[in-house]
């Protein structure tokens, strides 16, 4: 079995660094790419900046009673943790990881994956 390399990406120096709307949610750059992170519960995630559906900005969206992310477009769900689409549609939304560390707050990218959007 293939071990994923991931190529960490420092956001900001620390949570209250974010500019976060009052949504909760916050566009960032991480290598070169924009992504949007949420602070749900204390904890933050980190998943693509726009919806699989039509491209809406999640980041303009908001996170449901259950925690899930809902695109402003088609009100389209998302849980926050898998990127699973719980509203029935099919989609996936792509999810990063993400460490909080004495440094920062750090987002991942699958090491190849990240190679492949340069080329």
């Amino acid at each position: 079995m293939e071990v994923k390399k991931v190529k960490w990406f420092k956001v900001a120096d620390s949570r209250d660094a974010i500019e976060w709307q009052s949504n909760r949610m916050a566009l960032v750059e991480a290598g070169g790419k924009t992504i949007t992170l949420a602070n749900h519960n204390n904890e933050v995630f980190a998943f693509a900046h726009k919806c699989p559906h039509a491209s809406g900005v999640l980041a303009d969206g908001f996170i449901d009673a259950t925690g899930s992310i809902a695109c402003p477009l088609h009100r389209f769900r998302f849980n926050i943790q898998n990127g699973r689409n719980v509203s029935g549609e099919g989609y996936y939304l792509k999810v990063y990881p993400i460490e909080e560390r004495e440094a920062g707050i750090f987002v991942g990218f699958d090491e190849n994956s990240w190679l492949n959007i340069f080329k």
